[in-house]
């Protein structure tokens, strides 16, 4: 899920592990533990697009690396409380952690002078807070045995892949055994009310002191609260599930499989794609639909366009792989063809134009007869208007 949601989960975790010990520090330090799976991104940097596609959420969020990497994360940490140049380390650390955020909100990105300040406000803001706390009369290192710090990186990282497997994109839970992409689908990579619910019982159990029962009141009601509407989000999928069924029953669609997944930031609008010897139907559901029924759309799986042996041809073999087989081949207004990942639907319901696929992948064939990879798509258009899309799906939601 997004990366507010996985840091507020791992603070939750390293609480519920570390809190009566050490406080607030827990939460801190289970929140560096939720956000590190996701750091996989940084191969970007020197892997080619398509070796980052098939390398995100792969080894880093597996059950292997959140064993070893508590195991070395929690000794690492022990060490470091432990020795006597832990106040300069952690000043050194931290400060160097604000700046490096500082850094990545100002540059990542388009430049904007919100962008600036914001960065500006978190490099001078966190650093100046960083140098009063360590340096507060009353300061001292944490009690925590090298266990207790390997119990709080172990749940904190092994959290953040399980909450992802409920998401649509899959999760590789068993690399390097395995490729297989874990996904239930039943939750939105990003949904604001799985996120509040948890985050704001975080919040207040954050100003009770560690030995305050209160505070442990506060964290699991989180923890519960988000569960149970996970719960909710599991039942909705099996209410769509089931009118996925009725509605190609109904439209005499002879299907081999189908998929379904909620929109973006919700869980009333769903997706739905059904698969076919040669086509796909993909269309929308929003369970305040008056007619319980997906409206349907054909699209041609055009396989046969594609010139490579879709097995040995790196790029096509990936591409195939990601899309758990739900792919179609369309030809784009430049003469290229396009991969689009059918599970993910469409901006606009109808498939019409080329950028209005949400996982879209132009490919061009080169002299030596293998396919590469031009730009990966996953979300809105560079030209979107994203007020306009913003309308669209909220009426769309509401069963317009």
């Amino acid at each position: 899920m997004d990366s507010i949601t996985q840091i507020v989960l791992g603070a939750a975790a390293g609480d519920a592990v570390l809190g009566k010990k050490i406080g607030n520090r827990a939460m801190v330090w289970g929140a560096i533990a939720g956000t590190i799976p996701d750091l996989d991104i940084v191969g970007n940097l020197w892997m080619s697009e398509i070796d980052s596609l098939a390398f995100h959420r792969g080894i880093s969020h597996s059950f292997m690396f959140a064993i070893i990497a508590a195991l070395i994360l929690g000794w690492v940490v022990h060490r470091m409380y432990q020795s006597k140049y832990h106040k300069p380390l952690g000043m050194s650390g931290w400060t160097l952690l604000c700046l490096a955020i500082s850094y990545l909100v100002i540059f990542t990105g388009s430049f904007t002078v919100i962008k600036f300040i914001l960065g500006l406000a978190i490099g001078i803001g966190g650093s100046y807070f960083v140098y009063k706390r360590f340096n507060r009369p009353s300061f001292e290192s944490p009690r925590a045995s090298q266990r207790d710090w390997q119990w709080l990186f172990f749940w904190g990282l092994v959290t953040h892949p399980i909450l992802d497997t409920f998401t649509a994109y899959g999760t590789q839970l068993f690399a390097p055994f395995s490729d297989y992409r874990a996904a239930i689908s039943n939750i939105s990579v990003a949904d604001p009310i799985y996120t509040i619910l948890f985050v704001i019982p975080l919040i207040i159990a954050a100003f009770y002191h560690r030995s305050n029962p209160l505070r442990r009141k506060f964290l699991w009601t989180g923890i519960i609260l988000s569960s149970l509407y996970m719960c909710f989000t599991l039942f909705n999928k099996y209410r769509v599930n089931q009118v996925m069924r009725d509605t190609l029953v109904a439209e005499n669609i002879d299907y081999t499989r189908f998929f379904t997944s909620p929109s973006i930031l919700n869980n009333v609008l769903w997706s739905g794609v059904a698969e076919t010897d040669d086509s796909f139907y993909q269309g929308q559901y929003s369970l305040l639909d008056q007619e319980p029924k997906f409206k349907l759309t054909r699209f041609p799986k055009n396989h046969d366009w594609l010139q490579s042996d879709t097995e040995k041809d790196k790029v096509l073999s990936t591409l195939v792989w990601f899309s758990d087989g739900y792919y179609a081949v369309i030809k784009r207004e430049d003469g290229l063809l396009q991969i689009n990942d059918m599970r993910y639907g469409t901006f606009r319901g109808d498939g019409s134009s080329e950028k209005d696929f949400i996982f879209n992948f132009p490919i061009q064939l080169l002299k030596d007869g293998s396919y590469k990879l031009i730009n990966a798509q996953g979300g809105p258009p560079e030209d979107a208007d994203m007020g306009q899309m913003a309308t669209d799906l909220w009426a769309r939601i509401k069963g317009i």
